[in-house]
């Protein structure tokens, strides 16, 4: 948590006022607030009163190589990061205090929520794909793009985030049955969210609107050609170009290069994001137990620590998959969850050993008990 100086701080309505003074005489048309770009109390509470007059809240919007979009109440700014900052440290739908004369960040608001995942290759830093949403729109379709092990992911990222995941499911005009692949879905996760709809069809599209209110930011996420710059179209009025549709394998091309930041046409604001190849969770443990609570609070009542859930005995796993209490399938997902992200922290923290270390022989291991 950030620590701030404990000045007087500003609510979200009187920092608007206190803005509006400044910006109603020099801009007299298509003024909009900060309530508009989802500015709450939250963000304001982090300013202190004798900042109000020296800088400007603003959103990132865009996240370029060397520079930043972002959007104010007197409209749209280019942005640079401090000197011992890059760009990669900012994320689509970020805070930040800003001078506007000079397009300087001076700092960023503490987040509300964020996704972030590792970079990809072999970087073992973090990449950052949205912040300051609400809702994750993990969107995928009625065909070869539907995976279970993809969704998992998309799920616990939303999970670890603490945002409300809406699964997507389009093109449920190309299938016989979308009903069925709805069902397949929902079977995911007790109580999860799951939209079939044809995106071709805008009365369908207004589903969705529940989640794009005024003050409210939804990320969208999902692999190329599910339809997602489809979906952006016809929720924000844009005219983004769309990939055509194959006949041969029934998807569409990757269209969207960068994220971004849009109004839509319900009032709020929807962070586009590019077609996700490879989704590497980064330190997403605690993601994976949320979304599978039932077994994560299972494991913890094992009868050791470190349990495989193989064949030891006093396994709280095993004893409720032998008495039909939790799904063996179920299990397995939580599991190779758990082993890939293990995976990968183990190679982001690979070191060179030393000669010593090199030297030591390690001692056998016992099973440590609770």
């Amino acid at each position: 948590m950030l620590q701030y100086p404990l000045r007087m701080k500003l609510s979200a309505s009187s920092l608007i006022n206190r803005r509006q003074e400044r910006t109603e005489e020099i801009v007299t048309v298509n003024i909009q607030t900060l309530m508009d770009l989802g500015w709450s109390d939250f963000y304001a509470q982090q300013i202190a009163s004798d900042e109000a007059d020296q800088i400007v809240p603003m959103r990132i919007s865009t996240v370029h190589r060397v520079n930043m979009n972002a959007l104010a109440e007197d409209g749209a700014h280019t942005l640079l990061p401090q000197v011992h900052q890059s760009t990669g440290d900012f994320a689509v739908g970020d805070w930040v205090l800003a001078d506007p004369k000079t397009g300087q960040v001076l700092r960023t608001l503490e987040r509300k929520s964020v996704l972030k995942r590792y970079a990809s290759g072999s970087d073992s830093r973090s990449q950052l794909i949205a912040a300051n949403i609400d809702t994750l729109f993990i969107v995928t379709s009625c065909n070869d793009d539907f995976k279970v092990e993809w969704i998992d992911l998309f799920l616990a990222l939303a999970h670890d985030a603490e945002v409300y995941p809406v699964v997507v499911l389009t093109k449920t005009d190309t299938v016989h049955n979308p009903n069925d692949w709805i069902s397949r879905a929902k079977a995911l996760s007790p109580s999860l969210e799951v939209i079939g709809l044809d995106t071709a069809d805008a009365l369908q599209l207004t589903r969705l609107e529940e989640w794009c209110q005024s003050g409210k930011t939804v990320a969208m996420v999902g692999s190329s050609g599910v339809g997602k710059s489809t979906l952006l179209n016809e929720l924000s009025g844009l005219s983004q170009a769309t990939g055509e549709l194959s006949s041969k394998v029934v998807q569409g091309r990757h269209t969207t290069t960068t994220r971004s930041l849009h109004r839509v046409k319900a009032g709020g604001w929807i962070i586009d994001t590019p077609g996700i190849r490879g989704l590497r969770l980064y330190d997403g443990a605690r993601g994976i137990d949320s979304l599978f609570n039932d077994v994560a609070d299972l494991a913890n009542q094992c009868h050791f620590r470190d349990c495989s859930h193989e064949n030891e005995p006093g396994c709280a796993i095993q004893a409720a998959i032998s008495n039909g209490t939790i799904d063996i399938e179920r299990f397995n997902r939580w599991q190779k969850l758990h082993q890939n992200g293990l995976q990968l922290q183990k190679r982001s923290h690979e070191a060179t050993p030393s000669l010593g270390d090199q030297k030591r022989k390690k001692k056998p291991t016992q099973k440590k008990r609770r």
